[in-house]
């Protein structure tokens, strides 16, 4: 139980104010990837292999904004 209490703490986002954004990230991944969203947001149906995928688009997408904003581009248009 600890173990699991530690896993969940460490996916908090750092700014309270990024969660709208990042929800918003994560449909327009899954729309792009053509996978679907449960609308009860229970993913325990979902194939691993979509959630990976949606995840991991996330991530690839968060780099590259973060490379845009490191080289004096603005990379926030993606995400507002």
């Amino acid at each position: 139980m600890a173990n699991q209490q530690s896993r969940s703490s460490s996916n908090q986002l750092m700014v309270q104010q990024a969660a709208s954004a990042m929800e918003r990230l994560k449909y327009e991944v899954a729309q792009e990837l053509g996978i679907q969203i449960p609308q009860d947001g229970y993913y325990g149906y979902m194939a691993t292999r979509d959630t990976g995928a949606i995840g991991g688009h996330m991530v690839r997408r968060l780099v590259q904004i973060a490379e845009q904003q490191l080289s004096g581009g603005s990379g926030l248009n993606r995400m507002s």
